[in-house]
């Protein structure tokens, strides 16, 4: 139970809020292109530091719930990091400064599913973190209490009346 609880803690929650702080940086950067505030060189460049780093960590995150076997969430970070895969294999996973206004909407909009996804994620994962929260001090205080302890000792046979 305590393995859960670190995953959870240490790797899930960490990961996920860089992932929806970089994918609301990127909605940011773009909205500021589309008012005119930023020029389109700064906003390309901008936004093409974090995409490396953020289809990394996602196919890190995706990975990891695979082999620690938390397949909801496997099942639910699979599609992004696939779509990030095709991106990236097709060499379109950067932005390109002459056509950034071209494809301004499309990114915005792509952005803003990444960004509804990574908050349906952190939900779940707050949610998981704080239900092996619960059962594990449960599980510690169940354990401890002197009257568990016997009911616990006795076989289960004896239990069910099957002597």
């Amino acid at each position: 139970m305590g393995w859960n609880l670190l995953f959870w803690l240490v790797i899930c929650f960490p990961a996920n809020i860089a992932l929806l702080a970089s994918t609301f940086y990127q909605v940011l950067i773009l909205s500021d292109l589309e008012s005119d505030y930023i020029n389109p060189f700064d906003a390309a460049s901008r936004i093409n530091y974090f995409v490396l780093p953020e289809y990394v960590g996602q196919g890190a995150l995706c990975a990891l719930c695979l082999f620690t076997g938390h397949w909801f969430m496997f099942l639910l970070t699979v599609p992004v990091t696939c779509y990030h895969l095709r991106l990236y294999v097709k060499r379109e996973h950067l932005i390109d400064v002459t056509e950034v206004f071209r494809v301004l909407n499309a990114e915005k909009k792509y952005r803003i599913a990444k960004l509804a996804l990574y908050l349906t994620v952190l939900i779940v994962t707050i949610f998981r973190l704080k239900s092996h929260y619960v059962f594990s001090l449960l599980f510690q205080l169940l354990s401890i209490s002197p009257s568990w302890v016997s009911l616990c000792a006795t076989p289960r046979t004896h239990l069910c009346g099957l002597h």
